[in-house]
């Protein structure tokens, strides 16, 4: 048989095991919950990469078809979104060019740059 003084130090250190159960559960489920939100993230970053060649084609065309048209309101969109270019300088006079006579545009160069645009 227990004395007083074991029983009740028996049931404090029960009761002790008790809350650090019931802790460590919800302690489990947080975590649980933080690590879901920490995938969801990951995965979104993940997409993001894969399409990130598509997004800078994209730009890279539009950027193209707003030099080779001279298409002010489509530059002006792009400057809007922080995109800003620059149109290569005509080749020289002397130069041989694909169609004698003929002016072909001259492509954007490689410095497609997007702005930060951090909240």
């Amino acid at each position: 048989m227990l004395k007083k003084g074991e029983f009740w130090i028996l049931t404090a250190a029960a009761l002790l095991l008790l809350a650090l159960i019931l802790v460590n559960m919800g302690l489990f489920m947080s975590n649980r919950s933080a690590q879901a939100d920490v995938n969801t993230r990951n995965q979104y970053l993940q997409q993001s990469l894969q399409l990130e060649g598509l997004y800078r084609e994209m730009v890279k065309a539009l950027a193209d078809l707003s030099a080779r048209n001279q298409d002010t309101q489509l530059k002006d969109l792009l400057a809007k979104q922080g995109i800003t270019f620059t149109v290569n300088p005509p080749a020289a006079a002397g130069s041989t060019t694909p169609a004698a006579g003929k002016s072909e545009p001259q492509p954007v160069s490689g410095a497609v740059t997007p702005k930060d645009n951090k909240p």
